[in-house]
């Protein structure tokens, strides 16, 4: 069987290090005096570390779990004091059948998830944002739009299990542990707002791969997630190429979900819980999960540190790549976007507007284009793209063709804030 790793990778220098332990080891069983420090730096590992529950690795953590609930869950209480404070309506009050609804998935998931033993509670707030968070504890929050956005059951499926993944992984306080850790040793890279970031960026991709794997094992579509990413990169295109993001661009959610969804598609039985969930929670096609840890005493306590400090370690580096990898591509981005001429706008109907632009650069063919409309009205900012089709070559004249909602007519642009701008584009190799 073709394993993924999901999380931490370990190089030559990490093979060397697990053989310095290995031998620690040896010497540590028949000395007392060692046996006694070796539990000491258990301890230690301990206050800064927990074992994953995904992948059974240590990591960064100076919160243990009751500590993670009461804390997540104080921001959710005072959330909802504040929302019962200004007479908003919260769960059924908002909307009854969502609310159900809501409650129905949220317990499939639950079930199958890796904090099944814990009283969770899924909520569901009025706003008209597409959003839903959990803050480390047993709450998860979700707006009211995106309840009537996700019209399928799977598609819903695949975000709570995102963010049940969130607090699973213990994002939040790996994030907070790993800045305060960063900062002591002072990191330069960890001050970096494109490193911070990225360090978020990774995280949301690992949610993304536990969440459709949950999906799975309940009884959900897991190509569902992937569905989403798919149409809002077509509504929206990907909105943040030009400057670094902490979430995927949605074309690339969109293409990871697939290739996830399919790798555990086999676990899928509609409509029912997977009856091999609990051992495919530690042994699919993503990961492998890591059951054994050296006791205290014997080794455990060097391990333990060995293993936290490897994997920060590794964590940082995925965080620096892909920062570097954002700003490579917003750094094309803004090139090609520099090189882009518009040559002539026309009024090609009530709704409609089409630009004709010049790719005026002697350089690479582009595809995958992708022209955005912005417009600032009602206090937000929205946007309409229009994706290119084809190749452009350089000289190239195309056409960018956008189609605005009913509530806003092309002769009413002239009244607001607004302008083009190149969403995204690749380079043909």
């Amino acid at each position: 069987m073709s394993f993924m790793v999901i999380r931490r990778g370990i190089d030559c220098m990490a093979w060397a290090r697990i053989t310095v332990v290995a031998l620690m080891m040896t010497v540590l069983a028949g000395c007392q005096t060692l046996k006694k420090v070796d539990q000491g730096l258990y301890q230690v590992a301990e206050s800064v570390s927990e074992r994953d529950r995904v992948t059974g690795q240590r990591t960064l953590s100076m919160a243990n779990r009751s500590a993670q609930i009461k804390q997540g869950n104080a921001y959710i209480d005072k959330l909802l004091q504040q929302e019962q404070q200004k007479k908003r309506p919260i769960n059924a009050a908002v909307n009854r059948s969502q609310y159900l609804r809501l409650v129905k998935v949220f317990d499939r998931i639950h079930k199958i998830s890796h904090l099944k033993h814990e009283r969770w509670k899924p909520v569901l707030i009025k706003r008209d944002s597409f959003n839903a968070f959990t803050t480390g504890g047993t709450y998860i929050v979700v707006h009211s739009n995106l309840m009537e956005t996700l019209k399928d059951d799977a598609e819903l499926a695949a975000v709570i299990g995102h963010e049940i993944a969130h607090t699973v992984a213990n994002h939040v306080y790996e994030r907070q542990t790993h800045a305060q850790i960063s900062a002591l040793a002072g990191s330069n890279s960890a001050r970096r707002s494109g490193y911070q970031a990225a360090f978020t960026h990774e995280s949301e991709r690992e949610a993304d791969r536990v969440g459709i794997l949950y999906s799975a094992l309940a009884g959900y579509d897991p190509l569902a997630a992937s569905r989403i990413w798919q149409r809002k990169y077509a509504e929206q295109g990907n909105a943040r190429a030009l400057f670094h993001h902490s979430h995927p661009v949605n074309a690339e959610r969109y293409k990871e979900n697939l290739r996830v969804g399919k790798a555990v598609l086999p676990y899928y039985q509609k409509g029912r819980i997977n009856p091999n969930h609990a051992k495919l929670l530690d042994n699919n096609v993503l990961w492998r999960k890591n059951s054994k840890e050296t006791a205290a005493g014997e080794g455990g306590g060097v391990a333990a540190l060995l293993s936290t400090a490897l994997g920060a370690y590794v964590q940082h580096q995925e965080a620096k790549h892909e920062e570097r990898r954002q700003g490579q591509q917003a750094q094309f981005v803004r090139s090609v976007q520099s090189a882009l001429k518009l040559e002539s706008s026309r009024k090609a109907g009530t709704h409609k507007l089409e630009t004709r632009w010049r790719y005026a650069k002697n350089g690479p063919v582009l595809n995958n284009l992708v022209m955005g409309l912005y417009v600032k009205r009602n206090g937000k900012v929205e946007r309409y793209v229009d994706h290119v089709k084809g190749y452009i070559k350089p000289g190239q004249v195309f056409a960018a063709r956008f189609e605005l909602p009913k509530n806003l007519k092309i002769d009413d642009l002239k009244k607001y804030e607004g302008g083009y701008y190149l969403d995204d584009v690749q380079s043909v190799r």
